[in-house]
């Protein structure tokens, strides 16, 4: 098997219904422009709060992904 390598992000997520749906929106969004998509960790979650009610969910995700080099490799 060969050796390799992936790339994490951080990204934070919001939604007004859940924190589950903060992190699909995160995941769903980062799936247009990265490929290779891997492990979707939740590292954090809040609230945001407006007149004493709760106004969104917040999600933060490290979100990995293969890392694909241009590079050619040396032999």
């Amino acid at each position: 098997m060969a050796d390799s390598v992936y790339k994490v992000v951080e990204l934070i997520g919001s939604s007004p219904k859940s924190w589950e749906d903060a992190a699909a929106a995160a995941v769903k969004l980062a799936a247009r422009s990265l490929r290779d998509l891997r492990i979707a960790e939740v590292v954090e979650q809040d609230v945001v709060i407006e007149n004493g009610k709760i106004e969104a969910f917040r999600t933060k995700l490290k979100l990995s992904f293969k890392y694909e080099s241009n590079a050619t490799k040396k032999k």
